[in-house]
């Protein structure tokens, strides 16, 4: 049962309509990079899956609407956001524990071990940068916590041999590599670039806990066809179409 609409949010359609999410109409909305983030996962059914600032639930949900039977939990600081991220996930009948805590105080009953851990952390630092009209847009696109305290707690929460999965601006690759540094191995880096030959403005990022295979730059991902910018919406790669439109995996090789 779908829960009643407001005039302060909206309704939107994901992954071709499999996925519906209650966003707010002002401040933070999401697009296309928690999906990204979801389909960079390789996760399997049974497996038990943790996301860090999980916003109205578009990765993790994307996640589980993509591979069911996964045991799923998201922690989100901003408690309208966290409410949705619950209404989210009863509207689209997918199981997931969402608490609305502070990453670095986590309550007793989410310390536990996961196999993936997956977060897109806000892009700025706050301190370097100034804030956006709506609070919690600030909030999400530049935070107070630093980017190492977020790799820390992954740390912590993944299992042996567990799976961290980052979506961030490139700009904040050698800081996430600086944070991950002893902590994780088998790190693995996909450029994501809007056009071929196109600066990429993103990156996913993959670590494992206590993996040993060396360090891998791969060739970026591209987002849309031909050498322009026109009608973006309509001219994804087949690849990407197929993430965005039917919920598919993206092929990276882990």
């Amino acid at each position: 049962m779908v829960s009643k609409p407001s005039p302060d949010l909206t309704r939107d359609a994901f992954l071709g309509g499999r996925l519906t999410l209650w966003q707010p109409r002002q401040g933070y909305r999401a697009g296309v990079d928690p999906v990204l983030l979801a389909a960079s996962v390789p996760a399997r059914a049974g497996q038990r899956v943790l996301e860090l600032g999980c916003g109205t639930g578009a990765a993790l949900l994307c996640l589980g609407a993509r591979v069911p039977g996964l045991a799923l939990t998201g922690v989100e600081l901003q408690p309208a956001y966290a409410d949705l991220a619950r209404r989210n996930a009863d509207d689209n009948g997918i199981a997931a524990r969402i608490a609305c805590a502070d990453l670095r105080d986590l309550p007793g009953e989410l310390r536990d071990s996961y196999d993936h851990v997956l977060m897109n952390p806000p892009y700025f630092d706050r301190a370097r940068g100034t804030g956006s009209r709506a609070a919690d847009r600030d909030t999400a696109f530049g935070g107070d916590t630093p980017l190492a305290d977020w790799i820390e707690v992954a740390t912590r929460r993944l299992a042996p041999k567990g799976r961290l999965s980052v979506i961030q601006r490139i700009e904040r690759l050698p800081e996430l590599l600086r944070a991950i540094d002893q902590r994780l191995g088998s790190i693995a880096v996909w450029p994501v670039a809007g056009r071929a030959g196109r600066p990429p403005g993103r990156i996913l990022l993959s670590a494992i806990k206590g993996g040993r295979a060396p360090f891998v730059l791969a060739a970026p991902l591209i987002l849309h066809d031909g050498p322009e910018h026109g009608r973006d919406s309509e001219d994804y790669t087949a690849e990407i179409r197929a993430v965005l439109r039917a919920g598919a995996a993206l092929g990276l090789n882990h």
